[in-house]
């Protein structure tokens, strides 16, 4: 039941976007349920994140405690070649974390009561100045907001624009987790304190630590964190995103999901085509896990009282180090923007149209990003004596240095 003081939000997505936008909501002065599809946790998903500003203002406003440090710092940035000489260093400290650290900080933020799990939505409708949305339980939710803050293949963009569909950007990034003291020390001392990259013509590498499992940000309890960018056809992809069951995936292949030759294939690539840093990392890895780089803008973010915020509404390229940050500012503003104590005489719909101006151009301006960096990193001409095997699966033929 709604309190007649307060408005009401449902959120779609228990992920990073929907808790950015709980949380954000609810110090807001919102009242706010967040319904997920999945019916389990989900902080063992993800990897390394940037720990950018719009992260921790979203984070400081919606009153969220994280961690002391929240990360692990970086001081510096590298490039190394094919021998493991390092070719350019800048200066850039920065802090680097983990999706799970926040995922975890946020969702303890939130009552339990208002976290509602193995709930598929799957329509809704507009009565007024509210919505009606629907799940697959037979359950019904009313409220004055719809987020739809569930991703790439969001269920809610589906129903709004169902044309607007993830674009796959002909390449992959492969990641990996590895416990800090399990790397060789060769590599190790070649990455500490450092955010390290390794370019070839067609492939792209970089890594750096982030906090441990539980949070853990001392010395020897933290993880190296890795991805490597390569290029695919289409149907190599369709091969890859075959789990180790035989189930076709659509999205990607989380940790301890990937087929062993898949894997074997990947540490001989990487035998292949990376310096002794990277290719201890891959070797290192357990369970490599691996996500399509995809494409994809939605031309709107309001529709009445639904709104599409994060990676439902627009995906920029990880190279930009800025999905996560995005999502935090999606919500953050959307919050900012619906505080009706703040004296705006303006209605929610106006208040959402104003919003929506905003976010849009944001999202331009992000994708655009990630686009031009991903065609500079990922289709350089290739000398006939540098490329890839057949073996590896590559569709077109990349360089490695």
């Amino acid at each position: 039941m709604k309190h007649p003081s307060y408005p009401r939000a449902v959120v779609i997505g228990g992920s990073l976007g929907g808790l950015f936008a709980a949380t954000s909501l609810r110090a807001a002065g919102w009242q706010v349920d967040v319904f997920e599809s999945s019916p389990n946790q989900l902080d063992m998903r993800g990897g390394g994140i940037v720990l950018q500003a719009d992260v921790l203002h979203a984070v400081r406003y919606a009153g969220v405690a994280l961690p002391n440090p929240a990360g692990v710092r970086s001081r510096e940035r590298i490039y190394l070649d094919r021998d493991d000489s390092i070719v350019e260093r800048l200066d850039m400290p920065q802090t680097q974390t983990a999706w799970s650290l926040l995922y975890r900080a946020m969702k303890e933020a939130l009552p339990a009561q208002s976290l509602h799990a193995g709930e598929t939505f799957i329509d809704f409708e507009q009565d007024g100045d509210e919505v009606i949305a629907r799940f697959e339980s037979g359950r019904t939710e009313r409220a004055d907001l719809l987020v739809g803050a569930d991703g790439i293949r969001s269920s809610l963009r589906q129903r709004l624009l169902p044309d607007v569909t993830p674009a796959y950007a002909g390449y992959v990034a492969w990641r990996g987790l590895v416990p800090e003291l399990e790397l060789p020390v060769h590599a190790a001392g070649m990455l500490r304190e450092r955010f390290a990259f390794q370019h070839g013509a067609g492939h792209s590498a970089l890594a750096y630590l982030i906090p441990g499992e539980r949070d853990e940000t001392r010395a020897g309890e933290r993880r190296w964190n890795w991805v490597w960018y390569r290029r695919y056809g289409h149907d190599v992809l369709k091969e890859l995103l075959v789990d180790r069951y035989g189930v076709a995936r659509t999205r990607s292949l989380p940790p301890g999901m990937m087929k062993q030759t898949d894997i074997d294939q990947l540490r001989n690539d990487a035998q292949a085509g990376l310096g002794p840093t990277f290719r201890a990392l891959v070797e290192s890895t357990e369970h490599p896990f691996m996500q399509p780089i995809v494409d994809l803008r939605a031309p709107q973010m309001v529709f009445g009282r639904a709104v599409l915020i994060g990676d439902a509404a627009a995906v920029p390229r990880p190279h930009t180090a800025g999905s996560t940050a995005k999502a935090a500012a999606n919500a953050h503003s959307l919050a900012l923007a619906l505080d009706l104590a703040n004296g705006d005489a303006l209605s929610i719909d106006a208040r959402l149209a104003r919003w929506e101006t905003q976010q849009l151009q944001r999202a331009r301006q992000m994708t655009d990003l990630g686009i031009s960096l991903g065609k500079r990193l990922m289709t350089a001409v290739v000398p006939p004596s540098q490329r890839f095997s057949a073996a590896s699966g590559n569709s077109t033929p990349t360089s490695i240095r």
